[in-house]
């Protein structure tokens, strides 16, 4: 009786371990579900993270495109820049070229410019100094001078300074020399010539003396011709004027001319020895042959001894200063 009740009432080892077992299957299950949580949370996660993932390379890969298109665009833009950046630089280089060749065209007229002008001066001074040596005309030479040096000052350029001033030294030279009337003594001379024809011989006057009574007779004509003759001889012999004939008288006239002629380019050469050689045998013809109480001849006497009077010869400067700068600037210029 005793050993039934003992069969059917489990012992606390067994009763322990029952417990045991139960929790350890619970915390099993607990522990499974928790597992199973955590990887469903991890997949969830997972998938999570992959869309993303997923997600991100999409907006990547756009952004990829994106950039490429820019960096295409970017090319396209860096092409077409450097196109006309080429095109630019080939404008200006032309530009450059054409600057360069109207800048060379330009130096080239103004040298062309320079080298008329310099022929126009060059020409001036020869000019002047053709005045002084052939025709002595000493107010001439300063005017062309001065012509030339006003041309000069117009141009305003500092590379004709030095002949400006060369001009300037040979201006003050020929101012500096005395001056005479050079055309009013050639006028005066001229003026002697033209009145040569009308004046009188003396051998004219006395042809009308001796031939002032008519003769009486054949016989009486006869005899004062002889006489005539005679006279006339003796006459000569003492120095008195000859009878000349008409070719004669043509010819003393015309020889007057010619010596106040030459007197006349004398003053104009300043022949200070011609001219006073060619007045002295002018008044010496007019005393020999010329009637001296004729009142046009005791005119031109006195004028042509005031005219005798007067020097013609001075010591006129040359324009060497003024034909060597121009000679230096050329030679400066080649």
């Amino acid at each position: 009786m005793n050993s039934h009740p003992a069969d059917h009432h489990p012992s606390p080892a067994s009763h322990g371990r029952s417990f045991h077992f139960s929790w350890g299957v619970a915390l099993g299950i607990v522990a499974t579900l928790l597992s199973a949580g955590v990887w469903l949370d991890s997949r969830d996660q997972s998938r999570s993270a992959k869309t993303e993932l997923a997600r991100k390379l999409s907006e990547f890969d756009a952004s990829v495109k994106e950039s490429r298109l820019l960096a295409r665009n970017a090319d396209d833009m860096t092409r077409e820049t450097l196109s006309r950046l080429a095109q630019v630089e080939s404008q200006l280089a032309n530009s450059r070229e054409q600057q360069l060749a109207l800048e060379s065209l330009y130096k080239e007229l103004s040298r062309d410019r320079d080298q008329w002008a310099l022929a126009d001066i060059e020409q001036i001074i020869l000019t002047a100094s053709q005045q002084l040596q052939l025709a002595g005309n000493l107010r001439a030479a300063i005017v062309a001078l001065e012509t030339a040096d006003l041309r000069l000052q117009r141009l305003d350029k500092p590379q004709f300074t030095a002949i400006r001033q060369a001009i300037s030294n040979d201006l003050a030279k020929l101012r500096a020399v005395p001056d005479f009337d050079q055309a009013g003594i050639s006028m005066r001379l001229i003026a002697q010539i033209n009145g040569i024809d009308k004046w009188p011989l003396s051998s004219s006057h006395t042809q009308t003396g001796s031939h002032g009574r008519k003769p009486k007779g054949p016989i009486t004509h006869d005899l004062l011709a002889e006489l005539k003759n005679l006279v006339q001889i003796r006459r000569m012999d003492q120095g008195e004027p000859a009878l000349l004939t008409p070719e004669q008288e043509y010819f003393l006239r015309q020889n007057l001319k010619l010596r106040l002629l030459s007197a006349r380019l004398s003053v104009l050469m300043h022949d200070e020895n011609g001219y006073k050689s060619d007045l002295d045998a002018s008044l010496k013809l007019l005393g020999r042959y010329f009637n001296t109480l004729d009142a046009t001849v005791v005119s031109a006497v006195k004028e042509l001894r005031t005219l005798a009077g007067i020097r013609v010869e001075r010591s006129l400067p040359d324009l060497k200063e003024s034909q060597t700068a121009v000679q230096r600037f050329r030679e400066a210029r080649q």
